[in-house]
């Protein structure tokens, strides 16, 4: 037979495209179009509604950036359609190839019920199925004009990424506005012609089963007659009958379709419009469900179905009604899909505390599932955190966009710090966006690396990111490849099905241990600092408000502040979002963050005052609060006592120019240029500083990735450094022990005061940028002296270790990471920490020195960057930052600086030290949180964890009558399966494994 595939290959295109698709809206008539373009901010649904409306026309323009119009449409179906199916076909101006990064509505009838969201995948409303001639249609239109950030030629920088920059030019021209007949028959024959031409497209070309299909789709085009598309559409479905009934050979792919739209909290549009773009697509899933009865959709973020409960009261109804009908499925557990490399340990714990409360207290719904398919990276503490929130599965799909190393595998059991283990699954499908096409079925099967063990994957079906959820056509097709010869099989499922088939399948698959790295995206941990410095004050803030209000509450008879910190962490975690945090939203986002932190930094500020003014009392005693987890100047950990007498720091002139401070610890040679050539440690009699360089040293790199401004870093930037050793000044500081340097570089200036404490084996680096440059990149280095081969560097309840070497491509791909507090270099029996208030992006590197064959290790904090898109003025202005290098540290020295330079004491005179509400005597040991359980009870709930990653015994003493002790799980549930601890008294003694985490809740007498 001779070859005509590519005949009619091009024959279906143009068929399908020019003739029988257009022949699902066989006849039409227009609609009336009327609108009112909301004056600012988005107005309640009654408020649209009831607006005086002005007529528009088709072809219009509309829709200023981030605007409002409502619009009200009206017509009449005819006599001559009556008995048939009749939709309204509402398109705003839409861009099929942008569905969630455009123009949105939600349609209202006129009593204010919802109907569905529009989108520009899903642009129709049903009128009547069948339709009655002469019936009334009024139709309303919540319409954002959101306008396209990220456009066809991406990441070029605008100012539409902020209402006060973004200008009043109409984003948008009105396209359509009628009535429509729908011809099922032909919408089915476009659906069966799609799924089979793009399922031979994936079979081999010498492929029997594609050559049956190619026949089969040639015959029924042959029954189309052109100029008459409905009337034949039927026949040439016909002619497709058996090969669409062909079934999928039993060894065929087997994929779980999850209905999904992964709508980011906020990222190229405020967080107010994700409030409205989820009631647009939870209006469209739960009209969708009603017509679908095997479609099952999930949605995740416990923050966005608060949403929805607070604003949209009439769409939260429907959802409520769907979730109780089972396949309208909370997901994840988690208050957002967090970033989940910087959020620190109680923050990360409770975004699973929020989370799963709400589901559970909505809808009795547990999640055992973690969710977060667009995370950029998992910190290797994670999977310990899903366990103790009673979880034990997770889905990703982000890793699949490492440009170096394709993951080995797709379904494993992922290992973190304290061996917790967290049965994973990355689908092959490759997206979070599935659309159920041909392609994409074929490569979830091609990609699969299980094979041979396991064939069984998951695919999040639905436009997301900028929200839509999934289409009716997508459901038909998955309803085609249920069992299609060629294809893998689909079916829908929720995501707890999924996991349970997938475990029962391959109940003994591969060990990944350790953090899952993104090789992308890197720069994410450096971008928009001061979001970073929020997120980490914000949390810490936290911590002392839990610590001083439980320890006044249970003391002094003070009122625990339950609904205000209940309300801050919830904002806290929405802010931990994986495009906030991050930093790569719009300035929009960024701008509204920053005001955000500075009213809870108020707010807790004042819980924190309140508490210790009650505990303190009124008195003339100099009293120094300590809300760090150790022991400090002589003040126990959660307790306040009297300041011990400072001691004295000396600070000469160096010969050559600068100064040396020496506390009798530390000797610190600072030079004229303000670089710190020595930093010696006396006891160790040890030098810190690599031979011949110098620390403090500025640096600063052209920083302009090949794409993803905001998230990239790439490889090369490091090919070009200037070391910014020009220094204005190299002065005495305002204290005895600081010297001040100020450096200007381009259009900016930079102001450190380096600092030796009485007493204190650490040199201070407090850092005042204040930054004006263009798509630079600012570090601030650190040559050591210390041979290591790999580093520690905190994360969540612990720590762990990375090569400084590059042996392998995997190594080499880590050249930009993050840590939490601290970074801790050693060789046996000395080392040093490098700690920070508020940075977490680092590179660590090393040389060996031709002189003395030494090894010099290169330690560099990633200070700021500066690019242009989303937001164009991103991180310009004053930023200050404080770190402390440490001589001499073992890794306790290390998590305790660490502490010690985020949560600084605090001073106030009182009549009275207050003793620890619990103290714990190992310093291996650190409590994250002491808090009353947020039940209301009055227990008090300590949470803590080993932190140098080895055994240890934990003996904690209440300062309290206590009644019992429970161990629980993060939502301070008793754990079914541990052993009760003993209570002595009021002690409790626990064995704990390398960096276990154990949360005790203390039940009080009387």
């Amino acid at each position: 037979m001779h070859d005509d595939r590519t005949l009619v290959e091009a024959r279906l295109k143009r068929v399908l495209d020019e003739r029988i698709r257009p022949a699902v809206y066989p006849e039409s008539v227009p609609l009336t179009v009327e609108v009112w373009h909301a004056p600012g901010e988005p107005v309640p649904v009654a408020e649209g509604l009831a607006a005086p409306v002005e007529p528009i026309e088709v072809g219009a323009r509309w829709g200023a950036p981030w605007g409002t119009s409502w619009f009200r449409v009206t017509g009449t179906v005819p006599e001559a359609w009556a008995g048939r199916t009749v939709e309204a076909l509402l398109d705003l101006g839409f861009d099929e190839n942008m569905p969630g990064f455009q123009c949105e509505g939600l349609v209202y009838r006129p009593d204010g019920s919802p109907v569905k969201g529009l989108n520009p995948r899903n642009q129709w409303v049903r009128i009547g199925s069948p339709a009655a001639g002469g019936e009334r249609v009024e139709l309303r239109i919540e319409a954002a004009s959101n306008p396209v950030i990220l456009d066809y030629h991406p990441f070029l920088p605008t100012r539409l990424g902020d209402k006060e920059t973004a200008g009043s030019a109409p984003q948008y021209r009105l396209e359509r506005m009628d009535l429509a007949v729908f011809d099922e028959t032909v919408w089915q024959l476009v659906l069966d012609l799609e799924v089979l031409g793009e399922l031979m497209a994936e079979l081999p070309l010498d492929s029997g089963r594609r050559r049956e299909i190619l026949r089969a789709v040639e015959r029924a085009l042959d029954e189309v007659d052109l100029q008459d598309v409905n009337g034949t559409a039927a026949a040439a479905r016909a002619r497709l009958t058996d090969v669409l009934a062909a079934p999928a050979v039993a060894s065929a792919h087997r994929i779980s379709a999850v209905g999904h739209a992964h709508i980011d909290s906020a990222w190229l549009w405020p967080l107010r419009e994700t409030v409205r773009k989820v009631a647009r697509t939870t209006s469209n899933m739960t009209a969708l469900l009603e017509d679908e009865p095997e479609f099952v959709f999930a949605m995740s973020q416990a923050q966005q179905w608060a949403w929805v409960k607070e604003h949209r009261p009439e769409v939260w109804e429907r959802v409520k009604e769907a979730v109780a009908g089972g396949r309208f499925v909370p997901a994840g557990g988690m208050w957002v899909e967090s970033d989940t490399n910087m959020p620190g340990s109680e923050a990360m714990a409770r975004q699973f505390v929020h989370g799963k409360r709400f589901f559970l207290d909505e809808f009795g719904i547990e999640n055992d599932e973690a969710w977060l398919p667009d995370t950029f990276g998992f910190a290797a503490g994670l999977p310990q955190i899903i366990k103790a929130a009673g979880s034990k599965w997770l889905l990703t799909q982000k890793i699949s966009w490492s440009q170096t190393n394709s993951f080995p595998h797709h379904t494993f059991l992922w290992e973190g710090i304290d061996g917790t283990r967290i049965f994973t699954h990355f689908p092959p499908v490759d997206t979070y966006n599935c659309s159920m096409k041909g392609s994409e079925i074929a490569h979830a099967a091609r990609n699969f690396k299980d094979k041979g063990v396991a064939r069984h994957s998951l695919a999040p079906t639905g436009w997301g990111d900028g929200g839509g959820g999934t289409t009716r056509e997508m459901v038909a097709k998955a309803a085609r490849l249920r069992n299609l010869e060629g294809s893998a099989t689909v079916e829908w499922d929720a995501p707890e099905a999924f996991f349970r088939k997938a475990e029962e399948e391959y109940p003994h698959p591969p060990v990944w241990v350790g953090e899952l790295y993104l090789e992308l995206h890197r720069a994410t941990l450096t971008s928009q600092a001061r979001t970073k410095q929020g997120n980490r004050r914000s949390e810490h803030l936290l911590k002392e408000a839990e610590l001083w209000a439980a320890t006044a509450a249970v003391r002094a008879g003070s009122a625990y502040p339950y609904e205000d910190l209940d309300r801050i962490w919830k904002t806290v975690l929405l802010h931990q979002f994986h495009d906030i945090l991050p930093g790569s939203s719009i300035a929009w986002v960024h701008r509204e963050a920053r005001a955000t932190y500075e009213r809870i930094a108020g707010e807790l500020t004042g819980i924190i005052e309140a508490a210790q003014r009650a505990l303190a009392g009124e008195g003339a005693l100099p009293l120094v609060f300590n809300g760090a987890p150790h022991t400090r100047d002589g003040i126990p950990a959660g307790g306040a006592g009297t300041p011990a007498a400072a001691a004295e720091v000396s600070r000469t002139p160096r010969p050559g120019g600068g100064f040396v401070l020496d506390n009798g610890l530390l000797r610190v040679e600072i030079d004229a240029r303000g670089l710190v050539v020595s930093a010696y440690d006396i006891e160790a009699d040890r030098e810190t500083v690599a031979p011949g360089r110098a620390a403090n040293l500025l640096q600063l790199h052209p920083d302009f990735p090949n794409m993803w401004d905001a998230w990239d870093v790439d490889a090369f930037y490091r090919n070009t450094v200037v070391d910014l050793v020009d220094a204005e000044q190299v002065a005495p500081g305002a204290d005895g022990g600081s010297v001040r340097v100020v450096r200007s570089f381009g259009a900016s200036r930079v102001v450190q005061v380096l600092s030796l404490l009485p007493g204190e084996r650490r040199l201070e680096i407090d850092t005042e940028a204040d930054w004006h440059e263009t798509e630079k990149f600012l570090k601030l280095a650190f040559p050591l002296d210390v041979h290591a081969e790999r580093y520690a560097s905190e994360t969540q309840f612990g720590h762990f270790h990375r090569p400084t070497h590059t042996n392998t491509s995997w190594e080499a791909a880590k050249f930009e990471a993050c840590n939490h507090r601290f970074v801790h270099l050693e060789e046996p029996g000395w080392g040093v920490a490098l700690v920070n208030d508020s940075t977490y992006g680092h590179d660590v590197t090393r040389t060996v020195r031709e002189a003395d064959s030494g090894t010099t290790t290169t330690v560099r904090v990633s200070l700021l960057r500066a690019p242009r898109f989303p937001d164009p003025e991103t991180d310009q202005g004053v930023h200050r930052f404080r770190h402390a290098l440490v001589p001499g540290a073992a890794i306790g020295d290390a998590v305790r600086e660490g502490w010690r330079i985020n949560l600084p004491e605090r001073r106030l005179t009182g009549a009275r030290e207050v003793a620890p509400l619990v103290t714990v005597a190992e310093d291996t040991v650190v409590v994250t949180a002491v808090k009353l359980a947020d039940d209301g009870s009055g227990d008090v709930v300590v949470r803590f964890h080993e932190s140098r990653g080895g055994r240890t015994t934990a003996t904690l003493t209440a300062g309290f009558e206590a009644a019992a002790v429970t161990a629980t799980d993060l939502l301070e549930r008793p754990l079914a399966d541990a052993a009760a601890p003993r209570l002595e008294g009021d002690r409790v003694t626990l064995r704990l494994r390398p960096f276990e985490l154990v949360t005790l809740r203390w039940k009080r007498r009387g």
